[in-house]
């Protein structure tokens, strides 16, 4: 099976997380893509986050429905800080090839991950972007530990030593964000259309984002 790793704090997960995995499952022919909320993000310590069985509850409610996309609780059961390299690992082990699904954001500092070289053994990318120019250059995209394993394919995709890939793929660019959502719902606005119904719903119910996060 071909599946996709869609890590992330959904905090609450939106139209525009829905969207970018149905959109990567369609391109890539991807069996399934996993949401895969983290227990505590690593470079989120900083600030108060919902509880992870709450975010999972959403999350679940906001695929059902789609059997091609599906949640997965590793993170949360795992406790503690989440760290990519094992839970990629973990899904190696139960499937043949795995696919990365990342933001660019978050790809640029990669090299501040736990273990980061590692998983370029483990599994390919799918680093969500605008499209880019045929010109950029590698040294603008891969940190320097890893950059002398990288060798362009083509416009959007690389190859790692490890035979993995690294694919740039643009995406549709919803102007929506958890924190706009969190912020929308504190200040008592509406936040229909932003999410799905189901997490609207749920959200309202157990009165979610009234306080104010830090």
């Amino acid at each position: 099976m071909k599946v996709g790793i869609f890590g992330g704090t959904f905090d609450p997960v939106h139209i525009g997380h829905l969207r970018t995995a149905e959109e990567i499952r369609e391109q890539y022919m991807l069996d399934k893509v996993y949401f895969i909320p983290a227990c505590i993000p690593p470079h989120k310590r900083t600030r108060e986050i919902t509880d992870p069985s709450l975010r999972l509850t959403m999350l679940k409610r906001a695929v059902r429905g789609n059997r091609s996309l599906c949640t997965s609780d590793i993170e949360i059961k795992n406790q503690g800080v989440s760290y990519s390299i094992n839970t990629i690992k973990i899904f190696r082990k139960r499937f043949e090839k795995l696919y990365f699904i990342i933001g660019i954001d978050a790809f640029l500092e990669i090299n501040t991950w736990y273990n980061y070289k590692e998983i370029f053994n483990y599994t390919n990318f799918i680093i969500m972007q605008r499209p880019i120019n045929s010109k950029t250059k590698t040294d603008k995209l891969f940190p320097s530990g890893i950059r002398k394993d990288i060798n362009r394919i083509n416009e959007r995709t690389f190859k790692h030593a490890s035979g993995n890939k690294i694919h740039m793929q643009g995406v549709t660019q919803l102007d929506i964000s958890s924190t706009m959502i969190r912020e929308s719902a504190r200040n008592g606005m509406s936040i229909k259309y932003l999410v799905p119904q189901p997490v609207e719903k749920f959200i309202d119910k157990m009165g979610l984002y009234k306080k104010i996060m830090n």
